[in-house]
């Protein structure tokens, strides 16, 4: 397992796209669960995505010190450390969800990091940041993602941007179930007119199509994957009608006929196996995975607790036993859980047994 190089996750996503599978995002907040998730990508043999959010970032310094920027780095140089010690998969680092309010505290000053970096000719720590302007009107959300977008080039980085808004609550964010959650075909040409489609540098687009944050029973999210496909297609057909510049014209002709944009997936919880099968034949090529493996997580550490209660706990005066109340052993018990549903994610997402090493 390698980190991916910049040119090397430019082909990821474009097999993605072309192969039409998905990578699945797995959002960490530690070092073991960083772990569980790249045992699960070992494991299926698929190369992935590991990204941390702005939460997420806070939380890996420390929480008494609660430094986005110092957080971010550590985990980096320290996931890089330990991803090229695995073999046969290659691995990108992406920062997720940076909103408006974040964005001079957390991923200007990594981008400003990484553009050092790749001046004295080395690779960048992460290789995306995220862009979340879905609180915006799209107008203003796009002007900053062409700054952003110049930054990411200048810093060999990919940028992924959101446009429309994801339900649900995802590290403080909120955002109401609503028909504010369905971005239009109209929007993809937008975004073609601001950022172009590869020429100014590559990007991904997560545009909503009533995506939710968080863990919600059946019925309660109304996903629309089909207009994925319309928001492809309306710009696939500006593109042959001579619509758009010469330049966007000239880069989407790099790309399948059908399918311009590079889509990610926010909130697919609990979403239903076609659902999601449809968003990834629209051209998905990411799709973020938090609450299902935070579950994971959490669920093996409580098994373990319930099955040596008496073990775990001093009870009655006892000294219990100091095996069972290790971290290292209700950790690995945790990571295997963990690295499971990873799995299960590449399987579904088609990436599993498709490492391009």
């Amino acid at each position: 397992m390698t980190l991916a190089s910049p040119e090397e996750y430019g082909r990821m996503l474009d097999a993605a796209r072309l192969g039409s599978y998905a990578y699945p995002a797995i959002n960490v907040t530690s070092t073991q669960t960083l772990n569980a998730a790249l045992q699960g990508f070992a494991e299926a043999q698929s190369d992935g995505i590991i990204q941390v959010s702005v939460g997420g970032a806070a939380y890996l310094s420390g929480h008494r010190l609660q430094d986005r920027v110092a957080g971010s780095i550590a985990f980096a140089r320290f996931a890089s450390e330990v991803i090229s010690q695995y073999k046969g998969i290659t691995i990108a680092l992406h920062t997720d969800h940076c909103a408006p309010q974040y964005l001079d505290e957390w991923v200007r000053p990594l981008l400003a990091y990484e553009k050092e970096q790749v001046q004295h000719g080395e690779a960048p720590l992460f290789q995306s940041h995220m862009w979340d302007g879905s609180t915006l009107p799209l107008d203003q959300n796009l002007a900053t993602a062409r700054e952003l977008l110049a930054d990411s080039q200048a810093a060999h980085t990919i940028l992924e941007l959101e446009i429309g808004a994801v339900g649900g609550e995802e590290d403080g964010q909120a955002a109401e179930i609503n028909e504010k959650l369905y971005s239009s075909p109209a929007d993809g040409l937008k975004v073609v007119e601001a950022l172009g489609l590869g020429e100014q540098g590559k990007y991904m687009a997560a545009f909503t199509f009533g995506n939710v944050h968080g863990a919600y029973k059946p019925g309660v999210v109304k996903l629309r994957p089909e207009l994925l496909g319309e928001i492809q297609d309306n710009t696939a057909q500006a593109v042959s009608a001579g619509q758009v510049s010469a330049a966007s014209a000239r880069a989407a002709a790099q790309a399948p006929q059908d399918k311009p944009f590079l889509l990610v997936f926010h909130g697919g919880s609990g979403s239903q196996p076609s659902e999601i099968a449809q968003a990834v034949r629209n051209g998905v090529v990411k799709m973020n995975i938090d609450t299902d493996t935070q579950y994971a997580f959490t669920r093996g550490v409580a098994d373990h607790m319930f099955r040596n209660y008496d073990k775990v706990f001093k009870i009655d005066g006892e000294v219990g036993n100091k095996s069972q109340y290790d971290p290292r052993t209700w950790g690995r018990e945790a990571e295997n859980s963990m690295a499971a549903r990873v799995i299960e994610a590449c399987q579904q997402l088609g990436s599993a047994g498709r490492a391009l090493r």
